[in-house]
């Protein structure tokens, strides 16, 4: 209970500092671009326009509103890619200021994890004009479109904080994790219906914790309903289960990052 109100403490004490790097995670982001901020929407559409163009042809018979359905997924996705891909490099990208002064070394995950998650619900401007464009209803069942993506940023919170973890004592694990990010994007069906995967494969679909999270969303913005209870509950199991191995093994080694950078 005490290590629990620490914790709490701890966070409260250094909201100020959290705020300040969200603020820097976000102007840096397009710092060197002439459109700037712009580019949070740009670029889901751009890749919505040209994914289009690619695969619609190719499926246009299997999924209805075909822009909708990918901008949903990509956008989910690319939170969680984006994410803990800052995460990864959150500790050594600021050694400098670890090294010289004491912040709780999880602020700077966290940090770039919320300015990504910013980033996230500026694109979804994209997707409501999207909707608009494509004539795609706008369901009652948007007011549980906040359940599903909870779940996701506590994924996403949960494999960041593992990440920055690993990748300070084995920086060649972000090598490879971008490797794992372009497989884990093919077994997250952005672009292609999941019933054209054969029977015999579909194992490797349903214990991606992604999957889960993007059919939950496309469940409320495309079809209107509740998320499947399956895909949902596995969401909330390994978002939680991520959650607390992260904070684990974060707390565990935080002390030994010095010694890495």
């Amino acid at each position: 209970m005490f290590e629990n109100n620490h914790i709490v403490q701890n966070f409260s004490k250094y909201t100020f500092l959290l705020t300040e790097l969200i603020k820097r995670n976000i102007s840096g982001k397009y710092k060197d671009s002439t459109l700037g901020l712009f580019w949070s929407f740009l670029n889901p559409l751009l890749s919505m326009i040209v994914l289009t163009m690619v695969f619609s042809l190719i499926f246009a018979g299997s999924i209805e509103n075909f822009p909708v359905y990918l901008l949903s997924g990509k956008l989910v996705f690319d939170l969680f890619a984006n994410a803990t891909q800052g995460a990864m490099d959150s500790i050594k990208g600021n050694s400098e200021i670890i090294k010289k002064i004491y912040v709780p070394k999880y602020m700077f995950a966290i940090g770039i994890i919320c300015s990504e998650f910013i980033n996230f619900l500026i694109s979804l401007i994209v997707l409501v004009v999207v909707m608009i464009a494509t004539g795609a209803p706008f369901y009652p069942a948007l007011i549980y479109f906040p359940i599903p993506l909870f779940f996701i940023l506590v994924l996403t919170t949960g494999v960041g904080l593992i990440l920055a973890t690993a990748t300070t004592f084995f920086t060649d694990i972000k090598y490879l994790y971008g490797v794992l990010i372009m497989l884990l994007s093919f077994m997250t069906p952005l672009f292609y219906p999941i019933e054209i995967i054969p029977q015999q494969f579909m194992f490797a679909f349903t214990v991606n914790p992604l999957y889960s999270g993007v059919s939950s969303v496309r469940d409320i913005v495309l079809n209107g309903i509740f998320p499947t209870s399956g895909p949902l509950i596995y969401l909330i199991i390994t978002s939680i289960v991520s959650l607390i191995i992260g904070i684990y093994v974060f707390y565990k080694y935080q002390d030994k990052f010095v010694l890495n950078l």
